[in-house]
């Protein structure tokens, strides 16, 4: 007898709750990085660290992605709209994180230099593509950043509203906690 799965895996945890501090920490790293004047400390040394970890939580994403197609995940509890919903917030957040992939590529690399990557290795810059590539990407950076922070947002909160109000396992789930 196939028995249905109760909890994400440790992997998925793992990854799940990575990829969530990595991306708080991107989003408010990138609000104060655009600030920087040409003379702080930081102006080169922020923008190095964050087109690094962006790459790297490309990676892990696509690592994600792959690991969700080839292992089984609880159940979406709740009424019929909230198990519609819940699987296209996912999606719509996988797009927003792709989108910002791409952009910030498009950003970096528009001079033709690749991305350096924590001294590990470069990722090759693909050069202009088009017009005004690092500002038209810069806007679609910042308007994904923001878009993904705030659909983040209301997936916690539906977490919490799972927990607290409906008292059912979805949050248990991913902290891998039995009732």
């Amino acid at each position: 007898m196939d028995q249905q799965v109760q909890h994400y895996n440790a992997t998925a945890r793992f990854i799940h709750w990575i990829s969530a501090a990595v991306i708080i920490g991107m989003f408010a790293v990138g609000l104060w990085m655009v600030d920087l004047s040409y003379y702080s400390s930081w102006y080169q040394t922020a923008p190095h660290w964050h087109k690094s970890i962006g790459i790297l939580l490309c990676l892990v994403t696509v690592f994600r992605l792959l690991w969700k197609h080839v292992t089984p995940s609880p159940d979406v509890e709740g009424s019929a709209i909230e198990k519609r919903l819940a699987p296209f917030a996912h999606v719509v957040i996988y797009l927003l994180l792709i989108t910002l992939f791409i952009s910030g590529y498009l950003i970096s690399t528009e001079d033709g230099r690749s991305i350096d990557v924590f001294n590990w290795f470069s990722v090759p810059g693909a050069g202009a593509l088009f017009e005004g590539q690092s500002d038209k990407a810069g806007v679609v950076h910042t308007y994904a950043a923001w878009s993904l922070i705030g659909l983040a947002a209301l997936h916690a909160l539906a977490a919490f509203k799972h927990h607290f109000i409906n008292k059912d396992n979805t949050l248990r789930k991913m902290l891998g906690a039995s009732k």
